[in-house]
């Protein structure tokens, strides 16, 4: 008799903890669903058009002879061509920067008496000079780096790369785009608030997007998860995003 009664409380006890447990279960998933839905978030962006207000063309040049001394003296004599080709085209000396002149061995290859690769001998140096113009008329150096058969028809050996194009008031342009993607998401949520009949508390979050300067109408497939820093062309488009979320009343 007493061992029934044992059982039967300790089946009591085991039932009332279940009920408790679930009990409690039931009160954590209301509560967290309750606090998950007091607020309202919403993402907002701005994006402006803007042209390059900064030009970079950087190009190179090189000449080789048996000597470094030879080499050097043609390298010396091509920076003076391609100096006094730029300042003629009206860009200002202080608008042009040689870097140091770099030096390496040229090798020609050796061939036994049957036509067999036997390895490779020094026959001369190689130097290389870089040249970087620094603009703010980009008309002028656009056309600069288009046409240099001039220097060609010297003798000049110069490899021309692409303009590089840049905007100086980026700082402002990026604080302004902030102001206005704030706004819009900060809109976006009142929207929200009046359709449903909700009243807006406090501020309880604010993060911002990667700020992405991309060509003008290559959309949004030229974005970068870290954000796109387009240089290759002179018309851009500059877009960033804001996420906000409020809290409810």
């Amino acid at each position: 008799m007493e061992q029934k009664r044992s059982s039967w409380l300790s089946a009591l006890i085991i039932g009332v903890c279940i009920v408790v447990a679930f009990s409690a279960l039931a009160f954590g998933l209301s509560h967290f669903r309750a606090q998950s839905t007091q607020g309202i978030s919403a993402t907002g962006s701005a994006s402006v058009d803007f042209e390059a207000d900064l030009i970079i063309w950087r190009g190179s040049f090189s000449a080789t002879a048996y000597s470094s001394q030879e080499a050097y003296a043609v390298i010396k004599e091509d920076a003076n061509q391609v100096k006094q080709y730029l300042t003629s085209k009206g860009v200002s000396e202080d608008e042009i920067v040689f870097d140091a002149v770099d030096i390496g061995r040229t090798y020609s290859d050796i061939y036994d008496v049957n036509g067999n690769y036997a390895g490779s001998q020094p026959d001369g140096y190689e130097l290389t000079q870089r040249v970087t113009v620094t603009s703010a008329n980009i008309d002028l150096v656009e056309n600069v780096s288009r046409d240099i058969s001039t220097l060609l028809d010297q003798g000049v050996e110069l490899s021309s790369g692409s303009p590089e194009y840049y905007y100086t008031g980026l700082d402002d342009l990026k604080l302004d785009l902030i102001d206005k993607a704030s706004a819009n998401a900060k809109d976006r949520i009142d929207i929200i608030a009046k359709n449903t009949d909700t009243k807006l508390g406090k501020l309880k979050s604010s993060s911002l997007g990667v700020f992405q300067i991309t060509a003008q109408n290559s959309g949004t497939s030229s974005y970068s998860y870290d954000g796109a820093f387009d240089t290759s062309s002179r018309h851009k488009t500059a877009t960033i995003t804001v996420r906000l979320e409020y809290g409810l009343r």
